[in-house]
């Protein structure tokens, strides 16, 4: 253990000295408050701290104490459905030890470990057991910053269902993939990053509140305990891990919190659970790094973020996967990370951004402008991308329809065409265009307003199972190929978009899950009889 003494205080860098035979990332304790910090630098005896708590009213001379080890989490039984800070302080045991602001220096053990849990041994005495083995060890302690080990990194094959049809059908992930949420204030990055915490096809979640605003994390701890698991009907916090780390708590530990949170994600994964953590947002970990490197007095970067700014996101996002665990079974496991990014202004040509998208393979880019005319989730269609579409198709082709991959790509066509004929329309207006051309606009419409559009906090819209979003797109597609037919035998494009089944085409996204196919054989029917009625009579 090695003991300094504070030579200089700036904000929540403490530089020591006498620190010779400390370590690079070693934990100290700073002052006689025992603030927790971590050396992020050493030049000969003198080490650079990051203190994880506020560091108001300290001066030179007062003891800084090395713990000799990195920063580690426990892991163990007891942090399903907790709530942590940064640096795995249980929130709710700080609320009952000093009340609602934590005290400076409170050291709480992260789990209880008084609690008794049920224990059946899976293996008999004398067998042979190695690391990874169930029974190995019920409580272990990992550093933060180091990933933890696997057999072996397969490569991802099926998708993390969310429910979101925009991102289901269209950008669809994988899961063990990685992908990214920018987005300028407002566009609805936190309510996206809500709903994949509330319905990804997921059996663990951990949600990390990076610098979020307070309001923000109150609505998750308000929110999750009430809805109820789909799948379990069970409360959603029995799945779920969160780090909060307010915007007003110390900026150093939204680092801690990045990297706390990826760590319990590895621990699930590694017990062959399928794992999904979200980071809101990456961005204020970014800014962290740069208030750091700043006091360092480091080379700056693009904007004043740091050279290495890249490589600390590639760190994070590469410890997401599909991997093989140690231990003799060799449990398969997932883990899909998803991080927000708020660039200022929504300029997504800045520098987290940009570092951002040249590591992940999903991009669900938020359109301020769609988010002002109320449509949500505002991912603008045009602009994102998801590198997993092609071997995801495959599984879609597999498991949902043979014609899922050849409906998606038809969808984007005339998602395309619209954006190429309102150049048009707003040079020489609607009517210059042909009847073919007007009803792929139309067509396009019920695409955005009836199918990409989608209501968060409607009990039965929030959520599409993939079955229902085929169904659905199906009928928006059958109006497509017949109307193209009655068009062709001399339909005029009024009568075609007067047909009473469209209304039941628009409110097709309301109907539950249970009455799906019933319901939609009737509209899909009345739909063909409808239109054939119409060719008949201009047969006539």
């Amino acid at each position: 253990m090695s003991q300094g003494t504070i030579v200089k205080v700036s904000g929540p860098l403490v530089i020591a000295e006498g620190m010779r035979d400390a370590n690079m990332f070693d934990v100290v304790r700073v002052s006689d408050q025992k603030l927790i910090g971590e050396i992020i630098e050493m030049h000969g005896d003198r080490a650079s701290v990051q203190v994880y708590e506020e560091t108001a009213g300290l001066g030179p001379g007062e003891p800084v104490v090395s713990t000799g080890v990195p920063l580690s989490v426990e892991l163990a039984p007891g942090l399903i459905s907790n709530i942590f800070d940064g640096i795995q302080r249980p929130l709710e045991e700080i609320m009952k030890a000093v009340g609602t602001n934590i005290t400076r220096g409170i050291d709480i053990s992260p789990l209880d470990k008084s609690k008794k849990w049920l224990f059946e041994p899976v293996v008999k005495k004398g067998a042979k057991v190695k690391a990874g083995d169930i029974d190995v060890c019920m409580l272990q302690k990992w550093p933060v910053r180091k990933g933890r080990p696997y057999k072996q990194k397969l490569s991802p094959d099926a998708p993390l269902v969310t429910g979101q049809r925009v991102i289901d059908t269209l950008f669809p992930l994988a899961k063990g993939g990685v992908a990214a949420v920018p987005g300028p204030f407002g566009s609805g990055k936190t309510v996206v990053q809500h709903q994949l915490a509330k319905w990804a096809d997921a059996e663990i979640i951990v949600y990390i509140g990076c610098g979020e605003r307070g309001n923000e994390m109150t609505d998750v701890l308000l929110e999750f305990p009430e809805l109820k698991d789909p799948r379990t009907g069970e409360s959603l916090m029995n799945r779920t891990v969160l780090i909060a780390n307010t915007s007003d708590m110390p900026v150093a530990a939204r680092e801690a919190s990045i990297y706390t949170g990826i760590t319990i994600a590895e621990y699930f994964r590694d017990m062959g659970y399928s794992v999904a953590l979200m980071a809101d947002s990456t961005s204020r970990w970014a800014e962290a790094l740069r208030e750091m490197s700043g006091r360092l007095e480091e080379m700056p970067g693009e904007e004043g973020y740091p050279a290495y700014l890249g490589s600390r996101l590639a760190q994070f996002y590469e410890r997401a996967g599909k991997v093989i665990s140690l231990g003799t079974e060799g449990r398969v496991g997932t883990l899909t990370a998803i991080g927000a990014v708020s660039p200022p202004g929504g300029d997504i040509s800045e520098p987290v951004t940009q570092a951002t998208l040249r590591i992940v393979k999903v991009f669900w880019g938020l359109d301020a402008s769609l988010a002002y005319r109320r449509h949500f989730p505002a991912i603008n269609w045009l602009q994102s991308y998801s590198l997993y579409q092609d071997r995801l198709d495959k599984w879609m082709n597999e498991n949902v329809s043979r014609e899922w991959s050849s409906i998606r790509i038809s969808v984007m066509r005339i998602l395309q065409e619209e954006s190429e004929l309102e150049e048009i329309v707003r040079l020489v207006g609607v009517d210059a265009l042909s009847i073919a051309d007007r009803l792929t606009l139309e067509v396009a419409k019920t695409i955005r307003e009836d199918y990409l559009h989608q209501n968060a906090y409607h009990e039965v819209d929030t959520y599409s199972s993939l079955h229902k979003q085929y169904r659905l797109l199906k009928l928006i597609m059958l109006f497509h190929s017949k109307g193209k037919k009655a068009i062709d035998e001399g339909a005029t494009i009024k009568q075609l978009f007067n047909i009473h089944v469209r209304e039941r085409i628009g409110r097709a996204k309301y109907i539950p899950e249970n009455e799906v196919d019933t319901v939609y054989d009737e509209i899909e029917t009345e739909l063909n009889n409808q239109i054939d009625d119409l060719i008949s009579k201009e047969a006539e």
